[in-house]
């Protein structure tokens, strides 16, 4: 399970081999054999004996700021893998099969919207139509996309970008049409967010990057390297590479969130040039998306929880980076 913090003034100690987490006088006690991560999102004191006892259970904790991103975590100290994966990553984010890579999964990452849209105008027969325009143009930048050939990705990065970056338009357009119209929202808007469905949506981003994060090091690979996304000091590149594979999952959620209009308007607050979740808003987003993760899918001829499905798929590109073809061992993920 990934265990949430978000009350502010909770204590987190070590009892035994559990976690003793009180929250005004009130104790709850979680075995840490049954804990993956754990995620804190407000005010909260740790002792170091919890600390150390994450550590001995290769538990992760995640510290995360007012918008759901990742701005710090503690870990276990090893690398999940030899020194020859990163070395191969290095190689191949400036070859042209470094190119293919990319392309292969900025497609996947379209052809997981078109799925999403596809699957949004079963239920809405009054909306079919436009959505299935937008599939056809969405369709054209992947095509467009699929075409680019080079010897290198900094000769097509931004070529790149701009086929995914004009599919993501769409695709937002798209949906801001779908939500209802008192949550209708003009594009992608970052931190801050400028309404209500990007406040989740930003949120939602930031829970799944802590666990693509976690993926990437474990399966050996080097969170800064990246292919498509530029190496910035500081900027854990690939792991922007690697969560636009998983995107549509937090999509999905929020747009059902909404639909089903489960979001109230507390859930939100106006802050200096947008909006940001209050404590209520984040306790729904992080509790559907922890639900979601859970649920059992199809993947590549085996029935795995979603969540494990980005730990398999990191493994994956790691063996893909040595020459290795197998799949990872799904036993104990």
């Amino acid at each position: 399970m990934q265990l949430v913090i978000n009350s502010k003034g909770a204590y987190i100690r070590k009892r035994g081999e559990c976690f003793e987490v009180t929250v005004d006088e009130k104790k709850s006690e979680i075995s840490a054999s049954k804990v993956q991560s754990i995620l804190i999102t407000t005010a909260v004191l740790i002792s170091t004996d919890a600390i150390l006892l994450a550590y001995e259970n290769n538990i992760d904790i995640v510290f995360l700021d007012k918008f759901g991103n990742p701005f710090s975590r503690i870990w276990h100290s090893k690398f999940g893998s030899t020194a020859l994966i990163r070395r191969r990553q290095l190689e191949l984010s400036q070859s042209k099969e470094g190119v293919e890579i990319v392309k292969e999964w900025i497609c996947e990452k379209i052809e997981s919207q078109i799925s999403l849209l596809e699957k949004l105008a079963r239920t809405r027969e009054n909306k079919k139509e436009m959505i299935e325009t937008a599939v056809i143009a969405i369709s054209e930048q992947k095509s467009k996309l699929s075409a680019v050939k080079a010897d290198s990705t900094d000769e097509v990065r931004n070529t790149i970008m701009a086929y995914e970056g004009a599919a993501s338009r769409i695709y937002f357009e798209t949906i801001a049409e779908i939500v209802p119209p008192q949550y209708k929202f003009d594009g992608r808007s970052r931190n801050p967010a400028q309404d209500y469905f990007n406040a989740f949506l930003n949120y939602g981003y930031g829970i799944l990057y802590g666990r693509v994060e976690r993926a990437c090091v474990i399966s050996g690979l080097d969170p800064y390297s990246g292919f498509l996304h530029t190496d910035n000091y500081g900027k854990k590149s690939f792991v922007f590479d690697i969560i636009e594979l998983f995107r549509h999952h937090v999509d999905e959620i929020v747009i059902k969130l909404f639909s089903k209009r489960m979001i109230k308007q507390e859930m939100c607050r106006e802050i200096k040039n947008g909006f940001t979740l209050e404590k209520e808003g984040k306790q729904l987003i992080v509790g559907e998306f922890n639900k979601e993760m859970e649920e059992t899918i199809r993947y590549r001829g085996r029935n795995i929880k979603k969540c494990n499905v980005i730990e398999f798929e990191c493994h994956r590109i790691a063996n893909k980076f040595i020459g290795e073809s197998r799949d990872a061992d799904m036993v104990g993920i």
